[in-house]
């Protein structure tokens, strides 16, 4: 089970799982256009994401998941390991 996280939302969690299931490299553009959100707002939380490590930024607008990122997906990592750096 994954841990609950407090900052974390639910297109967090969906920004993941898109880039595990799709095994991509993609922009917070391509994200928003497949889970439904826009791209400003996918933008935004893959900065968060990248800033605990669960993604990492490939180049000035793209991402992949981590391996840390799929530890998370698969409930491997604890809430503790998961504290913004802001």
């Amino acid at each position: 089970m994954r841990p609950r996280v407090d900052w974390m939302t639910q297109a967090d969690e969906r920004i993941l799982e898109f880039l595990f299931e799709k095994d991509i490299v993609a922009s917070p553009s391509v994200i928003a256009a497949n889970i439904d959100y826009t791209g400003e707002y996918i933008s935004r939380r893959c900065r968060k994401l990248a800033s605990v490590g669960l993604i990492q930024r490939i180049d000035a607008s793209n991402y992949r998941i981590t391996e840390f990122g799929e530890k998370f997906l698969a409930g491997e990592v604890d809430s503790k390991d998961l504290t913004l750096k802001e």
